[in-house]
């Protein structure tokens, strides 16, 4: 999706916590070292157990959460139920994360939190739970060369994903980088060591590192490995399971939009999450097929006793592989495929590039993660929201059968009359999902029809989040909304915020965590 540069002027607030109660701020600113066995397999490292330290529940991706106690309303003009406020880029196109004491989300410099390292860059924030202040930060350059492979001022748009005292993320240069959440406060740990050389623009001279500084454990720069390179900005949840990180290498098209920068690079690769070495990638010959880019990241969920890792490629198709079961004593093995689901089989299916900017007539697109519960697939597909058909589907597909399931494998589909990159919440019989004509839907998960519709005010990229029997949703037009999740429709409150959001709300530790385009936002009940 493209992300346009914004035309607000740059945000320079000083970087510290904001106190929502104090009067005489300005309304705008108050505005796997062992083992854990889960039901998919085994998985190094637990979280605490109230974390949220990927985005989606671990592994199924399903966007609920187990919080109670969580606000049915909060103002951040009053400081009803807010805990803090703080400060980001101007543009946040992240999904917040919080694990192990830290809150980390990413955004762009245009609020530059150092002074030596200013101008456009991306930047990952890592925050103190407690009350927002700066812990350390990543800061990575633009790829200069081509704003279509990193968008200007579209900052780091993937979440990480954390495991114990490690965060994995894609950088805004399409990098899988392996960072210590404790940042450089307690040294560098290696054995990467040129933090301060990839801070910098390639034509400046390196600077000294500080303890703000993020410390990278080990870098695998997909570019230059592989030469697949992200269309506009690299988005990536990296998929954590057992020692492998299964991760979308953000495969997309040229500047051109005709044709596809890298068409015989993977779209799915692994990578040894104690090295970063590459072990392995997807055989599916899907470049030739992207749309437009591959935005959607990998999914897990156990059938029949089997686990399966879910990915959702660029041509529209989503795949069920067997996860890799070792390192490779050599060499790159191959991904080995269980099924095949092409989500929308009568859409073209050659030359799709020339059907860009066609509203009628389209190949479908995936932004959107799968989502595994209870043996059935859940997935948002449908006509890309820059150059495709005004249609989409939130499908329901069995994910237990193999081969090529396109014709029994789907359960049901229910139709959306615009486009949709919105991630599904499964809870209580339900599924609930938003479009970007702001509408967020109840469907049956048994029957497919929906029990409600409510429009909101604002288009809506973001994805819904259930918890504590409430339905999360922030709009592109700055209004924050809260509906119960039940099978009647029922407005809990609104609140309109300081800047549009297109991450999506997270919850931890009781406390919801929303990221609008200029702030973060720490909501708890009776924080005020």
């Amino acid at each position: 999706m493209r992300r346009r540069p914004s035309r607000q002027r740059p945000h320079r607030q000083t970087a510290v916590q904001i106190d929502p109660k104090r009067p005489d701020l300005p309304a705008r600113r108050k505005a796997f070292a062992g083992l854990l066995l889960l039901a998919i397999g085994t998985i190094a490292a637990p979280a605490r157990a109230a974390d949220a330290p990927q985005w989606g529940r671990q592994h199924s991706r399903n966007m609920v959460s187990p919080e109670t106690g969580l606000p049915e309303r909060f103002d951040p003009a009053t400081g009803e139920n807010v805990r803090w406020i703080v400060p980001l880029g101007s543009q946040t196109y992240a999904t917040p994360i919080i694990a192990g004491g830290k809150v980390l989300v990413g955004t762009n410099n245009d609020n530059p939190r150092d002074e030596d390292h200013k101008g456009d860059r991306g930047i990952l924030l890592c925050l103190n739970e407690a009350d927002g202040s700066l812990c350390w930060q990543l800061i990575a350059p633009k790829l200069s060369d081509d704003i279509y492979k990193d968008w200007p001022r579209a900052g780091m748009c993937s979440p990480p994903t954390v495991e114990g005292d490690r965060a994995y993320m894609v950088t805004n240069r399409n990098e899988v980088v392996c960072l210590d959440l404790h940042g450089l406060a307690n040294g560098n740990d290696g054995p990467y060591r040129d933090e301060a050389r990839r801070m910098v623009p390639a034509d400046k001279a390196p600077l000294p590192l500080k303890n703000t500084d993020a410390d990278v454990i080990w870098l695998y720069d997909i570019p230059a490995e592989i030469g697949v390179f992200p269309h506009d900005s690299a988005h990536c949840s990296i998929l954590i399971l057992g020692q492998f990180l299964y991760i979308n290498t953000n495969s997309g098209l040229t500047g051109t939009h005709k044709d596809v920068r890298t068409p015989e690079g993977p779209s799915l690769i692994v990578l040894d999450k104690a090295t970063g070495r590459l072990v392995a990638r997807d055989d599916e010959n899907i470049g030739p097929n992207i749309i437009h880019s591959t935005w959607s990241s990998p999914a897990v969920g156990q059938v029949n006793d089997q686990t399966r890792v879910f990915f959702c490629g660029g041509d529209g198709v989503c795949y069920a592989f067997e996860p890799v079961p070792s390192v490779p004593a050599d060499g790159i093995a191959k991904l080995q495929r269980l099924w095949r689901f092409d989500c929308d089989p009568t859409a073209p299916k050659e030359n799709v590039q020339q059907y860009n900017g066609n509203r009628q007539v389209s190949p479908s697109n995936i932004k959107s993660m799968p989502v595994f519960h209870n043996d059935r697939l859940y997935v948002t597909v449908g006509g890309d929201i820059w150059w495709g058909k005004r249609l989409a589907w939130l499908q329901c597909i069995d994910a237990t059968r193999t081969g090529d399931t396109t014709d029994d494998g789907p359960i049901w589909a229910f139709p959306m009359q615009t486009h949709c990159c919105s991630t599904p919440a499964i809870w209580n019989g339900m599924a609930f999902v938003a479009d970007c004509d702001g509408n967020v839907h109840c469907v049956d998960i048994e029957t497919g029809k929906a029990h409600w519709t409510h429009k909101c005010d604002g288009e809506i990229w973001a994805s819904t989040l259930v918890a504590d029997g409430k339905v999360y949703i922030g709009t592109r037009r700055r209004d924050f909304w809260v509906l119960a999740a039940d099978k009647e429709k029922k407005v809990l409150h609104s609140v309109r915020l300081d800047s549009p959001m297109t991450g999506s709300p997270m919850a931890a530790n009781g406390v919801l965590y929303i990221a609008t385009m200029k702030s973060l936002y720490a909501v708890q009940q009776s924080a005020k």
